[in-house]
């Protein structure tokens, strides 16, 4: 298994690639700034999943990579409030997007959780 088999990791790229979409629209003065962030939180999630996948072999590493996963994804869910918040996304968009980041969470801790289940060796730390 390939770790962009993962659920966790397909529904984090289509949440990333969303709100690229999304931030599109967002005014030229934010491109620096939450346009920047909310972009960068929302790739770093898929991005230390990967790293933790392949790190899978010893468990903490696995699990301290998959804790950077899933800050980024907080992260990200916090941006989310401050465009709604900015008006740049409607209630409706933000509430889609937010409960989409509740959902990887969720996953997230489900495999920091259930390490076995993802190829990590309990003896090796």
């Amino acid at each position: 298994m390939d770790f962009k088999d993962l659920i966790a990791y397909k529904k984090a790229f289509q949440l990333s690639m969303d709100i690229y979409k999304i931030s599109k629209r967002f005014p030229k003065e934010e491109t620096y700034s939450l346009t920047d962030q909310i972009r960068r939180s929302s790739r770093s999630v898929c991005a230390n999943m990967a790293e933790a996948y392949r790190k899978r072999l010893y468990m903490k590493n696995f699990i301290s990579k998959l804790t950077d996963s899933d800050a980024e994804n907080s992260e990200t869910s916090v941006w989310l409030d401050f465009a709604v918040a900015c008006d740049y996304i409607s209630k409706d968009e933000h509430e889609r997007l937010y409960s989409e980041t509740g959902e990887i969470g969720k996953l997230i801790n489900y495999m920091k959780h259930n390490p076995g289940k993802f190829g990590c060796n309990n003896n090796n730390e």
